[in-house]
């Protein structure tokens, strides 16, 4: 989890943040990797693959999937990008242009990758 502060400014040396979060977790970070696997698999490419989610709390609560570019036979080439999945509902919080940027940055990696120069 990931908390910035940037208007607390505390005035002597002790400083004290409660935060609490409750949700209900229907979804496990195993299914929400396997949801985008199959997400990008069957929407942008198969060299694109799941990687290992994080939970994610912002306005949603969820888990952060990455989404990596493998380049066969070199394997991956690095993340192209991130899908959030709902804990509680597991819907895939992803847009065409996500998807789209997804695609840009998975193509750009693709170019840059040893073994495409070789072609």
């Amino acid at each position: 989890m990931k908390v910035e502060l940037d208007s607390v400014t505390p005035e002597s040396s002790d400083l004290a943040i409660d935060i609490r979060v409750s949700a209900t977790v229907n979804v496990t970070a195993y299914s929400a990797r396997q949801k985008v696997a199959g997400y990008v698999a069957d929407e942008i490419s198969t060299n694109i693959h799941a990687g290992e989610p994080t939970l994610y709390i912002g306005e949603r609560i969820c888990w952060r999937v990455p989404v990596i570019l493998s380049m066969p036979p070199s394997g991956d080439r690095g993340e192209v990008g991130t899908i959030d999945v709902d804990v509680g509902t597991g819907q895939l919080l992803v847009t065409e242009a996500l998807t789209a940027e997804i695609e840009r940055r998975a193509e750009y990696l693709a170019t840059r990758s040893p073994s495409s120069a070789a072609r």
